[in-house]
């Protein structure tokens, strides 16, 4: 799997940064962009993430490339609604060479159910070919292809999105694969956008609330042993 960014809003945190100190003050944004300096960027954002002034985080977007992931993962992907996707397309890209299947390691772990994994792929690869052969369009053989088929797509969402996002997608109560996706693009965004995404990441840990009350979590445990226990 791999989630590449590869674009972003130029000096986004100053971008973010302007905007909260226009709603604020007389003077105006452009004003901000020229005469902000960094340690003022990090008050500001610090204080609009903390008050909940989220807005202004949408005036940053994050632009990344995803490959060699399931559609599995990628029908998970796309039910965050504010962003933007472009998905490779089964019905204009044939698959009819080798078929890199996405496979759980939970299946890989047990070599009984990695060979009747791995004859039902089989199964739906030949079963395509033999369509495709038979004239039936890439559209409508695609219908015999399993959800462990790769797919790419390029995703891109604003800050405040994102912060969404890894709150619901970091937790250990999500599906592992997405989790994964999450977690590597987190950890590319603190490099260009380090005060907005400091405290990014699962709920226990962005708002110290476990809304999933799963107190036997890893996550939990920490934050307890921390005295920073929420909830009831």
């Amino acid at each position: 799997m791999k989630a590449v960014l590869i674009a972003h809003t130029p000096n986004p945190e100053r971008v973010a940064a302007s905007a909260a100190r226009q709603c604020y003050s007389r003077n105006s944004a452009t004003k901000a962009m020229a005469e902000l300096e960094e340690a003022d960027i990090k008050r500001l954002l610090r204080m609009v993430i903390s008050s909940g002034h989220l807005s202004v985080l949408e005036h940053a977007s994050f632009t990344f490339a995803i490959e060699g992931i399931s559609r599995a993962c990628s029908h998970q992907l796309v039910r965050h609604r504010i962003a933007s996707y472009s998905q490779q397309s089964q019905r204009y890209v044939k698959m009819d060479q080798q078929i890199d299947w996405i496979v759980p390691e939970s299946i890989k772990a047990i070599p009984s159910a990695a060979d009747a994994f791995s004859k039902a792929l089989e199964s739906c690869r030949a079963c395509y070919l033999e369509l495709l052969s038979m004239g039936v369009p890439t559209e409508d053989a695609r219908y015999a292809l399993p959800q462990a088929s790769p797919t790419k797509i390029v995703v891109t969402m604003n800050a405040r999105s994102l912060l969404n996002f890894f709150e619901l997608r970091c937790c250990i109560r999500a599906q592992w694969e997405i989790r994964a996706v999450a977690e590597t693009m987190l950890f590319q965004l603190k490099a260009v956008a380090p005060t907005i995404f400091e405290r990014a990441g699962p709920a226990c840990v962005s708002r110290k609330v476990c809304p999933e009350k799963i107190y036997d979590c890893p996550k939990w445990v920490e934050l307890f042993k921390s005295g920073a226990k929420s909830g009831p």
